[in-house]
């Protein structure tokens, strides 16, 4: 199947462009500060935190990029709805990184990537014939199961944050990422809403949110494992086996719409 199969009403080449820009710039971005860590990351905190994320990106966040990216130019619709949501991986973390590296230099190629990203997102989804993919998937995904379902990890998420924000003990990178799920919450919430409503908009949305919210609980997982071998702190057992647990929930409603999806396209 070639790409214009998929239903998209004009071509994906800036889109292309632009995430292999953001590709760059992360890996980039990534190796420089694992090369210069005590340069870019002055506190133990900050080195504890950040440099198990940017192996994470590295060794997550670019693949599933690159490979949706790989899929959709194949034809596949998956790849298509899994590029929003690989994208918004990387907004997440450039968002925790740009609130955590404020009035100093490294903020600005962190706002680029943010910014870049969400540019590119919001090509893509105007890319997409989004009435298309909703008479393709309507009857084939479960959609009040699944947009309750992220309605219900933007909760679980929000939940999180105003703990953490709220804290008194709460480092500043915890405080960081607290601001980055705030922001997911809120695509979460409409997502889930608009596919709980059977918006057209919310199929096109659908699968690229659960993707990154599962890739979001896979990196966590790397991140618990790489951080002993990494920097000098402990591994978290007890915070291991809760986002595995959350974990598996999430992939739940993620491998079903997946399976509905991939079937529609035969």
């Amino acid at each position: 199947m070639n790409p214009s199969s998929l239903p998209t009403t004009h071509q994906l080449t800036l889109a292309y462009a632009l995430s292999l820009i953001v590709a760059v710039l992360m890996t980039a971005v990534s190796l420089a500060s694992l090369l210069f860590s005590s340069t870019i990351y002055p506190t133990d905190d900050l080195r504890n935190a950040s440099i198990p994320t940017d192996v994470v990106n590295l060794l997550i966040g670019l693949p599933i990029l690159l490979g949706s990216m790989a899929l959709a130019r194949r034809g596949k619709l998956i790849g298509l709805l899994f590029w929003p949501g690989a994208l918004l991986f990387v907004v997440y973390h450039y968002i925790a990184f740009s609130v955590g590296a404020l009035i100093t230099w490294q903020l600005i190629p962190y706002l680029v990537l943010v910014t870049l990203s969400v540019y590119t997102i919001v090509s893509l989804l105007s890319s997409i014939d989004a009435m298309a993919v909703r008479q393709q998937l309507t009857g084939a995904v479960r959609e009040r199961f699944t947009g309750g379902a992220l309605v219900g990890f933007g909760a679980l998420f929000a939940i999180l944050a105003i703990q953490i924000l709220s804290s008194q003990t709460a480092s500043a990178p915890e405080r960081a990422t607290a601001v980055a799920d705030l922001v997911i919450v809120l695509a979460l919430a409409a997502g889930g809403i608009l596919l709980w409503r059977k918006q057209a908009l919310g199929y096109v949305v659908g699968a690229g949110l659960l993707f990154q919210v599962s890739m979001l609980f896979v990196g966590l997982l790397a991140y618990f494992i790489l951080q002993p071998f990494l920097t000098e702190a402990p591994f978290p057992a007890e915070d291991f086996v809760v986002i595995l647990v959350m974990g598996l929930i999430c992939s739940i409603p993620f491998v079903l719409f997946v399976r509905c999806v991939t079937k529609s396209q035969g």
